[in-house]
């Protein structure tokens, strides 16, 4: 039989045991992502690039930067080449929270909130310049935040270049070169109106099969970054590449709205400076990657053109016109308006 001051010592005990096991849990279950052995917050980020992609070494060395701000509390563990599920894919499970962070191009996310299709339009940026000092200001802070209503925050932009055209049978100096011209483009409903706009034929095209689309003449050529036509080999095919850069659209690194809303204040600006990190870091090699690609498609015999822009531009105003008094006709009022 239990005498009453065994009976206190055993009462005190257990309530002690239920205080250090709640205070375990609550250390322990972090973002959603499941029991940890320590108190380090573990973010899966997942993308479709792979490992020797500008935007992943960004990513790596974000890794390594939110390590160190966090005294190694916070570990971002990156899953590349479309481990975890095509751009899209990743976005819904950042939306359930079932993943941390994803990086998609801004077209994708036209799908999820029409106000991204601002970044698809074309010649709303003047120059490469104009382009950062929008995105770094006000403006792209504006959109970055933009995505909370679908379950998304917005931690930086990925440098990817201008869009430009090239094509298999001559080059495209004005817009009445696209005329009879099938177009490769992305699947989205801006692009597609901006190569139709210009008196083209839009021709959306999986990514991965569009080498095979330009050896077989399915289509007469394409429109992307100069990394990118190097890299898929597409000069091998297409031997007339113009600078018209019609548009840039960014790549973006995004983070779960649950995920976001768990972490600490200070955690949460750990993650935000080593985001700001990698876009710097990432821009640079991005550069370097320009212009090495530049060079190798010249010794592949890839003619090079700079054609005049305002016809393109001129031709392209009743596509920017159809969206006046309407929220993308504002983002595109004041990113104009930027100086």
């Amino acid at each position: 039989m239990m005498n009453k001051q065994n009976k206190s010592y055993f009462t005190a005990g257990l309530l002690f045991g239920l205080v250090i096991s709640l205070l375990i849990f609550t250390i322990t279950v972090r973002n959603g992502q499941g029991p940890q052995k320590s108190q380090t917050v573990v973010l899966k980020l997942a993308h479709a690039l792979d490992q020797s992609h500008p935007v992943h070494l960004g990513m790596v060395e974000m890794a390594a930067k939110l390590k160190e701000l966090s005294g190694g509390r916070i570990e971002l563990q990156i899953f590349p080449n479309g481990q975890l599920g095509s751009e899209t894919e990743c976005i819904e499970q950042l939306q359930r929270g079932a993943l941390a962070m994803t990086k998609v191009s801004a077209a994708i996310m036209e799908s999820f909130l029409p106000e991204m299709s601002v970044f698809s339009l074309p010649y709303i940026f003047r120059d490469e310049e104009h382009f950062w000092h929008v995105l770094e200001g006000p403006i792209g802070q504006k959109v970055l935040e933009m995505p909370a209503s679908v379950g998304l925050r917005g931690l930086c932009y990925y440098d990817s270049g201008s869009r430009n055209f090239y094509t298999i049978n001559k080059p495209i100096l004005s817009p009445s070169d696209l005329i009879g011209q099938k177009i490769r483009v992305m699947k989205n409903k801006t692009s597609m109106d901006m190569i139709e706009t210009m008196g083209g034929s839009p021709t959306p095209i999986p990514w991965g099969e569009l080498y095979t689309a330009l050896q077989q003449h399915m289509v007469d050529g394409a429109e992307n970054n100069v990394p990118s036509f190097y890299t898929n080999r597409h000069f091998e095919v297409c031997k007339y590449f113009a600078f018209d850069e019609h548009s840039r659209i960014p790549d973006m690194l995004f983070i779960s709205e649950k995920v976001w809303n768990e972490l600490t204040p200070e955690e949460r600006g750990w993650v935000q400076e080593a985001a700001k990190a990698s876009s710097d870091y990432q821009r640079k090699l991005w550069a370097d990657m320009t212009a090495d690609a530049l060079a190798k498609i010249q010794e592949e015999g890839v003619k090079i053109y700079y054609p005049e822009k305002q016809p393109f531009v001129d031709k392209v105003q009743p596509l920017l016109d159809s969206f006046k008094d309407t929220s993308i006709g504002d983002l595109v009022e004041q990113i104009r308006e930027t100086n």
